[in-house]
């Protein structure tokens, strides 16, 4: 591994950073998420235009820019700082991946370009709460989470020669806008039970999307209901063995995408709050000449810069040789570790920054609670922290027993 950047993805960053500081201020994030979409159109229209960013890691016969998923996930860094709300994780970490991966070469043509220009999102649905589950960061894919066969989750079922989806799927990220779902759904019964993907335009009959409150604003969520919606199925058929697979590849690049994301908000969450102790003053002097808060934001510190090392190698690991499409890094657990680090960095990075704002910091006008909201949100969807490790030891296999003969 290299840890140093290549001037291409110095570029991107420093480019990135400049638009997200004039476009996605204090007011501007507010205004959007206030707004129908939950993000704002014409920022996402500018970092697709400017930058390239939604096909940065597509390839160049689909429109996309042409480079390796890690400079996708570095570029993370910089959009988590912002805490920007846009349709970026939704689109381009989760569901193209998966059209990729697994689409046919039509589907590929019909939808990649689309999501390299910016004029496509898309959203992966999946029934809650197996987020998790169903991208492999937490445990085994295995169990009912797609549906099972009985009530609740989202089923398939082909009606002459035309495949049905019906069920509901919750908390489904940017779901209420995208103009395309990948959805999970079960098929099979209990004989031949399986779970395959589906593409479901946005506008299609019988698709009801409806907006939700969530705990982090910033990543928008909604309730999708698929009542006899006529769907397209991702690939073909006799693939379906391949979709654990690329669901767990995305899955891994996803966690390195979350973990760069992560590091870079628990980062500005800490420059803000030095900033302000370099201000405000107590008993005469400034809150950051006191030994006891030093200590505290060293901890913070040491803490993040852990955390960033860690969210590097698991985006290098997740953009290195060993799966299709380069989407699987050497050790897929790399990512999941990753981002357990990565949370608790930042959640503790937010908890100091209310704590040490004083009266200002626990109030809806100042942002610190925002930055607390992101580390709780993302455990809550892709976590929580204590699994994602455990899902990580069980597959070192670390706590088994080895009898030793003597």
């Amino acid at each position: 591994m290299d840890p140093g950047f290549t001037a291409e993805q110095d570029g991107i960053r420093r480019t990135l950073r400049e638009l997200l500081h004039k476009r996605c201020g204090p007011e501007e994030l507010r205004a959007a998420l206030d707004a129908p979409l939950g993000h704002d159109p014409a920022l996402w229209a500018a970092l697709a235009e400017q930058l390239g960013l939604p096909g940065l890691a597509l390839p160049e016969a689909y429109g996309g820019v042409g480079c390796p998923v890690t400079d996708l996930a570095l570029a993370a860094e910089e959009t988590g700082r912002a805490l920007a709300p846009s349709p970026l994780l939704a689109t381009s970490v989760l569901a193209a991946p998966l059209i990729l991966g697994l689409g046919t070469d039509a589907q590929r043509a019909d939808l990649l370009p689309r999501i390299s220009d910016g004029t496509l999102t898309a959203a992966l649905a999946v029934p809650a709460p197996a987020l998790a589950t169903a991208l492999a960061l937490t445990g085994p894919q295995d169990g009912d989470w797609a549906g099972g066969g009985r009530a609740g989750g989202i089923q398939a079922r082909r009606v002459q020669g035309v495949w049905r989806l019906y069920g509901e799927a919750a908390q489904v990220l940017d779901g209420h806008s995208a103009g395309v779902l990948v959805v999970a759904a079960h098929t099979g019964g209990f004989v031949r039970s399986r779970t395959l993907l589906f593409a479901v335009p946005g506008d299609a009959v019988g698709l009801v999307r409806t907006r939700q409150t969530a705990l982090d604003a910033t990543r928008p969520q909604a309730r999708v209901q698929l009542r006899d919606v006529r769907a397209e199925l991702l690939g073909r058929e006799e693939e379906a063995a391949g979709v654990p697979q690329a669901l767990s590849r995305a899955g891994d690049f996803a966690a390195a995408f979350l973990a760069c994301e992560a590091v870079g908000a628990a980062d500005r969450a800490l420059e803000r709050t030095v900033e302000y102790l370099g201000r405000r003053e107590q008993f005469g002097r400034v809150i950051g000449s006191f030994q006891a808060v030093q200590h505290r934001l060293a901890d913070v510190y040491v803490q993040i810069q852990a955390a960033r090392s860690a969210a590097y190698y698991a985006a290098w690991a997740a953009g290195g040789p060993g799966g299709p499409d380069g989407l699987a890094g050497p050790d897929g657990r790399v990512g999941g570790l990753a981002l357990a680090q990565a949370l608790e960095a930042l959640r503790r990075a937010a908890a100091e920054a209310i704590q040490l704002h004083g009266g200002i910091g626990f109030t809806w006008e100042h942002e610190a609670h925002l930055f607390f909201k992101r580390a709780a949100g993302d455990e809550l969807l892709f976590g929580p922290v204590h699994r994602l490790r455990a899902h990580a030891a069980e597959g070192a296999r670390l706590f088994e027993r080895t009898e030793v003969s003597v």
